[in-house]
């Protein structure tokens, strides 16, 4: 009941924290860890440990399937060279970078132990840069790679960090056996994914029934981890590779299916992620009250010199690429953004997490400098989400980066629906040309045409103001129609059942009408 109880408390700080977190125009991610931390510190409230297993195994694949099933394949296939540079090279730099500085802080360090370290801190967090990127409206290529980094990169930490650890404990350690085992380990991970992927769209397609697809689409990326994990090969490609089939095969499921799912794994991600954060910050406490025997001002030097060496690292790493890449191709580049923006928003959108934390609290307790190496990461962690965290929307902003937010339909959105309104408009004429049907057909044939008309003109002023206008009036008469509704069931009565359906239609009209006008759900 304890733990019920702890629970349900943790999840309504989580909501206070998320609306302090609007309120402030903050990442609620920044603020659910201070929270956490602030929560550490008052009397009474008792000591949560966050068991690394259950952090990697129990948060991690619903929240890396989630954002595998959001990511545009074509897209991430056609950035996977800038992806494999973040998600490898510089996880591997990054973390040589951190474990010199280290060794040079604290010389009784082993080499391994601080390559150990390096791989704790050198992967950013997918959950971390969800819960930033999402308030902000970046250029979709950027979106798509630091996504795409985000998910590959704990692979190539982790294998590293299991290198290391069992080469500080056993004194030996082969690069080249690391590099051959974290291709075989992703390419098992991979295959593992895909199958249990494919296993799973066959299974939705098959229950008809949204309420047991929505559960297996939700058992599949538990299936994968622990599938992969049980033959000792990645669990993370192996979810990642389960979110991006799902994902690709989601439009052959069907629309309640969709939408429900979407309603259900929001929430998901939600309580995952806010729980993920504020249990982060409730570490500070266990954390530090094993470092009381060193000077403060030792720690604080140790935590600021790893920290700082973890940022500067990936701006060094990318900015040479980013410039050789222009000396390479001036002629392409020339047209496009300046690409040291661009390369300045990659570098500094590097915050760490979960993962982080789970690999530092999960090594042995005989490991050398074990409390040090936990401190470091979490003081890590906290750099990154809160100096980096609360900072990139106004670096974005400052550099121009931002996509600007524009008023009604886009071209690529308008373009599309011409195209569906099009080959709807087609059908129907050729139905109108059946003996059987014809009749019905002339009839609903006029509103295709309009709603071509008004399409196909939607660059024209004159006409997306009559497009606009018609929508107002259909927004108003439907808004009417609920009001009777209402007043209806209020005199009248009306069966919660067919009130429950009639009011969803509604819902579903009026999502449908606000975003053909572009302007904000609700």
């Amino acid at each position: 009941m304890a733990i019920v109880q702890a629970l349900l408390a943790l999840i309504a700080a989580c909501i206070g924290f998320a609306l302090l977190a609007r309120r402030a125009r903050l990442p609620y991610a920044v603020v659910l860890v201070l929270g956490g931390m602030a929560l550490a510190f008052i009397p009474g409230v008792p000591q949560v440990e966050l068991d690394p297993e259950i952090a990697l195994a129990f948060f991690l694949p619903p929240l890396l399937q989630a954002s595998a099933y959001r990511t545009d394949w074509p897209a991430f296939k056609g950035s996977l060279r800038p992806i494999l540079f973040l998600a490898v090279g510089a996880v591997l730099f990054t973390a040589l970078v951190v474990a010199v500085v280290a060794k040079g802080l604290i010389p009784g360090l082993p080499w391994a132990a601080a390559i150990a370290l390096g791989a704790i801190v050198a992967p950013p967090d997918a959950v971390a840069a969800a819960a930033v990127l999402q308030r902000l409206r970046l250029p979709r290529r950027l979106v798509v790679v630091l996504e795409g980094e985000s998910l590959i990169n704990d692979a190539s930490a982790l294998v590293l960090y299991r290198f290391a650890v069992a080469a500080t404990l056993a004194g030996a350690f082969s690069i080249a056996e690391a590099g051959l085992s974290f291709v075989l380990l992703s390419i098992g991970g991979a295959a593992i994914g895909w199958a249990i992927g494919r296993g799973a769209v066959i299974a939705i397609r098959r229950l008809d029934d949204t309420l047991l697809e929505t559960a297996a689409s939700f058992i599949a990326c538990f299936a994968s981890f622990f599938a992969a994990e049980f033959i000792h090969v990645s669990g993370v490609i192996a979810v990642v590779a389960t979110g991006l089939v799902l994902g690709r095969a989601q439009h052959r499921f069907s629309a309640r299916t969709r939408r429900d799912s979407r309603t259900v794994w929001e929430f998901i991600e939600f309580v995952l992620n806010s729980l993920v954060f504020i249990l982060i910050g409730l570490q500070l406490n266990e954390i530090l009250g094993r470092m009381q025997d060193q000077p403060a001002w030792h720690l604080a030097l140790l935590a600021i010199a790893v920290s700082a060496a973890l940022i500067a690292a990936r701006f060094v790493w990318i900015f040479p690429a980013v410039g050789a890449e222009w000396l390479i191709d001036r002629a392409r580049l020339r047209d496009g953004p300046p690409r040291w923006r661009e390369a300045t928003v990659v570098s500094w959108a590097g915050m760490r997490g979960v993962v982080s934390l789970a690999a530092a609290l999960a090594l042995p307790l005989n490991f050398p400098e074990r409390d040090i190496i936990v401190y470091l990461a979490f003081c890590a962690i906290l750099a990154t989400l809160v100096l980096q965290g609360t900072t990139l929307e106004w670096v974005i902003r400052r550099l121009g980066v931002e996509e600007k937010r524009r008023p009604g339909m886009g071209v690529d959105e308008a373009a599309a629906r011409t195209l569906i309104a099009h080959a709807s408009l087609r059908e129907m004429e050729r139905r109108a040309e059946d003996i059987l049907a014809g009749v019905i057909a002339q009839d609903l044939l006029p509103e295709y045409r309009d709603r071509v008309r008004l399409l196909d003109g939607i660059n024209q002023g004159a006409i997306a103001a009559e497009r606009a206008a018609r929508l107002e009036l259909r927004l108003h008469a439907l808004r009417a129609g609920r009001a009777r509704l209402l007043r209806h069931r209020r005199e009248d009565g009306v069966d919660e059942e067919l009130m429950a359906r009639l009011t969803e239609e509604l819902d579903l009209e009026e999502l449908r009408l606000r975003r053909l006008m572009g302007v904000a759900e609700g």
